[in-house]
């Protein structure tokens, strides 16, 4: 059987009982009744219409949301819901470019049917029937590189752990997205649990990876859930374990919590948590391609990076490549929060202008109003807003000095918050979340913190100083959490001195 005719025999199996309403249900719309909105709705609606959970559209500014086919108005009597099909919705994600987040909101996140009706898992099963190395090839070719925050090219870490040889090669899905203020990969796994699975699985077969792990923040309770969810039916419908949609393609995930605390993000220290050891990095080289989980080779991908696998398949490498810059082609979601009127998630082309993204989707009306932007999270800085006109997403410090994109984060401060203030959270917060390894690190930290004080307006802080020692932590770290951690301060050097 073809894995064509497999998906079918899977889909025919699904009998749709009438109109079907899909709460969205999701980390932001938990806060706002999503979940109880359901249960009325589960007593209200008739037996010929079925209600069912999707993960959050996207459009977190105005849950809770439903997704419907028909008019169910009058059942919504007393309710104060959002149609996913209102034009606030409809113009917020029809103006973005969809990759990843492409049907997030609009299918179950509960079953695989709705995700196989959208061509879910054709992508795999055109994979299964070509060899690894064409897949490997195809990746290379469309240029995509990694979306964790470093943007590797992904072709070259898989090829790196292809040539150590070795009887047994693991893949680690890094679900960890433990920065503040980022949760685009929660979304993912909330809204699309599926594209994860066929990423991985793709991935997987393209590397000749004998095991998967999926690593997931420990506080990431919904995504653990419904992820765990996800891998249960895939095993059930011969997505997952021996012989994959009738091929002799054989392999299972393993879903595990991550340890706590933001270094468990960093590659090493993840490998490190999952063989039961302290969460702190390890030297480097050997690379965890060459030498990672039980000294094998080890690749790490990030769910955004390997949610773009399926769609780079089945479309082809011409086409992903046709999508944002031409160094750094495809999407990135951006989590935008702050100041703004349209929080959300946002997935945009490499290459979009910062400013554009905050107006056009933060619906920030004057950017004067603004008094920075934070961006990346405590390994990056804050800038001012004036600077956004001229910066754009994409890896590497996009303003070419302390500023990374990184994750995708995005935050905006209000004219009334002190950006120094900022500033002093984000070095507390890298201060805290030091694993106390190498000194530069653990003291480092510290001694910024002190430099700057906790005291009032005016008083006296060194800044050149505290710029010389941001300088030498970054320098002498010895993780890229910690090569990482001066760069709040050296930002507010440069645009707020």
């Amino acid at each position: 059987m073809s894995t064509e005719k497999y998906i079918d025999s899977i889909l025919s199996k699904y009998q749709k009982q009438g109109l079907e309403v899909l709460v969205q249900i999701s980390q932001c719309s938990l806060a706002v009744g999503a979940k109880g909105i359901f249960n009325t709705l589960k007593e209200r609606l008739p037996d010929d219409m079925s209600v069912d959970y999707s993960g959050c559209d996207g459009a977190c500014f105005v849950a809770p949301k439903i997704h419907y086919e028909k008019d169910i108005r009058h059942y919504l009597e007393g309710i104060s819901v959002t149609n996913s099909a209102d034009s606030k919705v409809g113009d917020y994600i029809n103006s973005q470019t969809r990759i990843v987040l492409e049907n997030a909101g609009t299918i179950s996140a509960s079953n695989i049917y709705g995700y196989l009706g959208t061509m879910g898992f054709s992508a795999l099963g055109r994979a299964l029937e070509q060899s690894p190395e064409e897949i490997v090839d195809l990746i290379e070719d469309s240029g995509l590189k990694g979306r964790g925050g470093a943007y590797f090219p992904v072709s070259a870490k898989w090829r790196s752990a292809l040539s150590t040889n070795s009887q047994e090669r693991h893949l680690v899905v890094n679900a960890e997205e433990g920065e503040p203020g980022v949760f685009k990969d929660r979304h993912v796994m909330e809204s699309v649990p599926f594209r994860l699975i066929e990423g991985a699985l793709i991935a997987a077969y393209s590397t000749n990876c004998t095991s998967i792990r999926l690593y997931v923040n420990a506080e990431a309770h919904l995504s653990f859930n419904r992820m765990q969810k996800a891998l249960d039916i895939c095993r059930s419908e011969g997505f997952l374990g021996s012989n994959i949609m009738g091929t002799d393609f054989t392999i299972d995930i393993e879903i595990m919590k991550g340890a706590g605390g933001y270094v468990c993000g960093e590659e090493s220290t993840l490998l490190n948590t999952i063989e039961g050891k302290r969460r702190e990095p390890r030297l480097r080289p050997p690379f965890p391609t060459e030498s990672g989980l039980n000294q094998q080779p080890t690749i790490i991908n990030n769910v955004e990076t390997l949610c773009n696998l399926p769609w780079i398949v089945l479309n082809g490498p011409d086409q992903f490549k046709k999508i944002g810059d031409s160094d750094t082609p495809g999407t990135k979601i951006i989590s935008l929060s702050g100041s703004v009127r349209k929080p959300g998630v946002v997935e945009l082309p490499m290459g979009s202008n910062l400013e554009d993204l905050l107006i056009k989707f933060g619906d920030v009306s004057n950017m004067e109003d603004l008094s920075g932007i934070a961006i990346g999270g405590p390994s990056s800085g804050v800038i001012p807003s004036s600077e956004a006109t001229n910066l754009f997403i994409g890896p590497g410090f996009i303003d070419g000095k302390s500023v990374m994109l990184g994750a995708g984060g995005v935050i905006a401060l209000s004219k009334e918050t002190n950006v120094l203030q900022v500033v002093r959270k984000l070095s507390e917060y890298n201060a805290n979340e030091s694993c106390g390894k190498c000194t530069p690190c653990r003291e480092g930290t510290q001694r910024l913190l002190e430099m700057m004080g906790t005291g009032s307006e005016g008083t006296p802080i060194n800044w050149t100083g505290l710029g010389g020692l941001a300088e030498v932590i970054n320098a002498a770290s010895l993780c890229g959490l910690g090569q990482a951690a001066g760069n709040p301060v050296l930002s507010y050097n440069t645009y707020f001195q």
